[in-house]
């Protein structure tokens, strides 16, 4: 059972200031000017996430942008720059990165400026000693620091003087009830004053201080793992060891056909021979693949910034959709970090006359009216409707007595821990009292008792009298957050394992866990137990001295994990051995909370979750920051990330189909020295229709399909087959009509026919099912090849792509090889890629 012996259990009407026997004296302005020219000041760089030029690195600085950079030179040095078109899918591809990241940050520094508020300092000025107020920057080592009610600690230090003082340390250990401070006890930078005031000898500023430290490490930038952009960048990757002797390759071979390297420059052909080759390299390359990723994510970003959510990074949207165990900070996620009543009982005896229990309740409604009143007093007043009591007198709380006492113009009461107030008592109403106090010890609730002193206001100077008459038991709790519940329950049903771990006692947090069912299905009507984190194996910096997590360790601990699912005790180092030891067995991790004890653990998380209310540490190093606070968005997020991760597995196929016949295309010219089959307007023709315009429209509908790992493996299994099929098509179709003796032209217009018809089986097949009110699925592919008709059928279109009626014998030629192509792709798809295909494109 947990009561307020160890905390303050209410507001005090009067306090008396202790203070130690030595006091350092106030600093005088020639003092803090040391100190600030020694550099003991307590300025730190804020940087509440990656500076703009990290943001216009990561997304500049690209391998795909460096291969599009070199191809379009190479074309606009020929001058023909139409043919350098496709570099604006460069341009706004990371444009958009940029944009939403930068605006990402803008708002997270916004946020991290709301903490920013002024301190008070005792200083030594020309005119004597003074108070003054200065800026959080601007505190010095060894000034003294006023606090009251509300301060946010600055920077470190040891406690000189105090009056009622209790602070709440849960942004830096996770330990959720306020802390009782005396004279000599040292407080920590990010802790919050909850009740008292008391002058601070500051002994620690700036990056020296504790928050500090954890928030320094925290800092150090890490990208978030995507296997969508790993995916992506692995076929980057293979292409670009490929594309420079291709490359070249191909500017032999057009050299070549077009009469040698001597003809070509004295003709200028040599420029047409450049952009042939670029032709073939860029259409190796999925362009728009990575282009349509990053608008995916970006709208996934706009649609949950209007959900609260902040996404700093955009691949952590899709990440959410892989995190398989979800490991929660109790204080500030599950609850919202507030101590809340949860059942008040009357144990007045039954012959107690009209107007006690009432005057009772009034006693706490005046302990919570008063301007110092804790969590404690503030919470077990709450929903009273009698009016506040008038205290003619009080016994402020002493952490030595464990109790507070007031006297109204009727009687006296006491208030303080039950095991306090009726110690050694085994009367019938102590017995009822304590009869619901350990009913209540269950809950891992923190219980009060208000008692009526018949004798008066106690002597503080003398233990309590034995004559207490039990009248109030107050039942207090954190507030659980009311959407807790659900959303773990969305999650059990999703396959997610929650893990929830805190600072706080392990009872009360089993006590909490079970009530929001974190165990899932399996947990039952069985009340889950609480395992103290103290006892976990150690793993390598868990004592803060550096070390490095070993197979061993990392086994040990993660055995353990496997077993329990409750934490309390949990220190900042062991949350972030937890996210490794998870890790090592497989797991996506994702890892929530506010506090700067977080802060490490959500760095090293596959992804990092935190509360817009949270440390601003915190907030910089999360992928994810939900700014209001609402666990219950998190359910938004997972379909967000699903929605891109399906969608895009559902179109990916499409490009990665044009870079297997786009590769093959290039190798086939080079050994057989022919003209290259198309011009760039051709294939922008047909990526356009077949790719880039229903590509749009196939990733963005809602998807909620679980996903699935494998991602590059299934498509490339049903990709390169049917590339293979639309490269040799294309090929065969392109080799006969230049041997009936047709021109360049009209072989490559037989050439672009063909291509777009195979490329719209491949769509078709992307697109499906069809049914179930997913028609327009199959609307969208007949529009398409309507516009690809209309291609030849406008003239305008037709001499701007430079494509050519063609005649009988043409269209035969090109019906015979679509025919056999479609047949092929179809059976391809059946045995190979319908079998690897996900759940989502099935």
């Amino acid at each position: 059972m947990t009561t307020p012996a160890d905390d303050a259990p209410a507001g005090t009407f009067a306090t008396t200031p202790t203070a130690p026997a030595e006091h350092p004296a106030p600093l005088t302005d020639a003092q803090v000017a040391e100190r600030v020219a020694a550099g003991h000041v307590n300025h730190v760089r804020r940087a509440s996430s990656r500076s703009l030029g990290a943001i216009l690195r990561a997304n500049v600085l690209t391998l795909f942008n460096l291969i599009l950079a070199i191809a379009a030179v190479l074309v606009l040095a020929t001058g023909s720059w139409p043919d350098a078109v496709f570099a604006i899918v460069m341009v706004v591809n990371a444009g958009i990165g940029i944009a939403t990241e930068y605006r990402a940050k803008r708002t997270l520094d916004h946020l991290s400026l709301l903490t920013e508020s002024p301190a008070h300092v005792r200083r030594t000025g020309p005119d004597g000693v003074h108070d003054t107020e200065v800026a959080l920057a601007d505190i010095v080592l060894d000034d003294l620091l006023l606090l009251v009610t509300g301060d946010q600690v600055p920077a470190d230090g040891t406690v000189l003087e105090v009056a009622g003082l209790e602070v709440d340390e849960s942004m830096l250990t996770g330990e959720s009830r306020s802390v009782r401070k005396q004279p000599g006890d040292e407080v920590l930078s990010g802790s919050v004053i909850v009740a008292g005031s008391a002058t601070v000898h500051v002994t620690a500023v700036g990056a020296d201080s504790y928050a500090q430290r954890i928030a320094t490490e925290a800092r150090r930038f890490s990208v978030a793992r995507s296997e969508l952009r790993d995916g992506i960048n692995k076929v980057l990757a293979v292409v670009s060891v490929a594309i420079v002797p291709i490359a070249l390759l191909l500017a032999w071979s057009q050299l070549r056909a077009t009469g040698g390297l001597t003809e070509s420059i004295s003709s200028g052909a040599w420029r047409q021979a450049v952009v042939a080759a670029v032709a073939g390299v860029v259409g190796m390359i999925p362009e728009g693949l990575v282009l349509l990723t990053s608008l995916n994510f970006a709208l996934a970003a706009i649609l949950l910034a209007r959900q609260g959510v902040l996404v700093q990074e955009l691949p952590a949207v899709e990440v959410l959709a892989r995190v398989d165990v979800l490991c929660l900070d109790k204080t500030g996620t599950i609850t919202d970090g507030t101590v809340g009543l949860r059942e008040r009982h009357g144990v007045l005896p039954d012959d107690a006359g009209d107007g006690r229990e009432a005057a009772a309740l009034g006693v706490l409604a005046a302990l919570a009216a008063d301007p110092g009143a804790n969590a404690t007093a503030l919470a077990a007043g709450e929903d009273i409707d009698e009016a506040p009591a008038a205290v003619t007198d009080a016994v402020p709380f002493s952490s030595a007595r464990k109790w507070s006492a007031v006297r109204t113009a009727e009687r006296a009461y006491v208030l303080g821990g039950p095991d306090i107030l009726l110690a050694g008592r085994d009367d019938d109403a102590a017995r009822d009292a304590l009869a619901l106090v350990r009913e209540a010890a269950g809950t891992g609730s923190r219980v009060v008792l208000l008692a009526e002193a018949p004798a008066g206001l106690p002597d503080p100077e003398h233990p309590l009298p034995h004559d207490l008459v039990p009248a109030v038991v107050c039942v207090l709790g954190e507030h659980v957050r009311p959407d807790a519940e659900q959303t773990l329950a969305y999650f059990h049903a999703q396959g997610v394992r929650t893990i929830v771990i805190s600072g706080d006692d392990p009872e009360t947090v089993g006590a909490i866990a079970t009530g929001v069912r974190s165990g899932g299905p399996e947990q039952g009507e069985a009340p889950l137990v609480g395992y103290d984190a103290r006892q976990l194996p150690a793993v390598g910096d868990v004592d803060g001295q550096g070390g490095k997590p070993d197979a061993d360790q990392l086994a040990a601990l993660a055995d353990v994990l496997d077993e329990q699912g409750v934490y309390g005790r949990v220190r900042p180092e062991q949350k972030r051995a937890i996210v490794h030891a998870l890790q090592s067995r497989g797991h996506v991790v994702g890892m929530t909370g506010d506090g700067v004890n977080d802060a490490l653990a959500l760095k090293d998380a596959d992804l990092g979750i935190a509360m817009g209310n949270g440390a601003p540490a915190t907030k910089a190093v999360a992928r994810l920051v939900l700014v209001d606070g609402r666990f219950s968005t998190l359910p938004g997020v997972v379909g967000q990330g699903r929605r891109v991760m399906a969608n895009m597995e559902r179109v990916a196929g499409l490009f990665l189909t044009k870079t297997t016949y786009a590769a093959l295309l290039a190798v086939a010219v080079v050994l057989l020295a022919i003209p290259y089959p198309f011009l760039p307007r051709h294939l922008t023709l047909v990526s356009s229709l077949t790719i880039g315009i229903p590509a749009f429209f196939l990733a963005l509908p809602p998807n909620d399909t679980r996903y699935v790992p494998g991602f590059l493996r299934r498509v490339l299994t049903y990709a390169v087959p049917s590339g293979v099929v639309i490269g040799a098509g294309v090929l065969t179709a392109y080799l006969v009509s230049r041997g009936q003796g047709d021109p360049t032209v009209d072989a490559r217009s037989v050439a672009t026919l063909v291509l777009l018809a195979l490329a719209l089986w491949v769509l078709g097949i992307a697109a499906r099912p069809w049914n179930r009110g997913r028609s327009w699925r199959l609307w969208l592919v007949v529009a398409m090849a309507a516009c690809g008709a209309g291609a030849w059928a406008i003239p305008f279109t037709r001499d701007f792509f430079a494509l050519e009626l063609l005649n009988g014998g043409q269209l035969a030629l090109a019906a015979v090889v679509v025919v056999v192509g479609w047949t092929l792709i179809e059976i391809a798809f059946r045995l190979i890629g319908s079998k690897a295909r996900h759940p989502a494109i099935s």
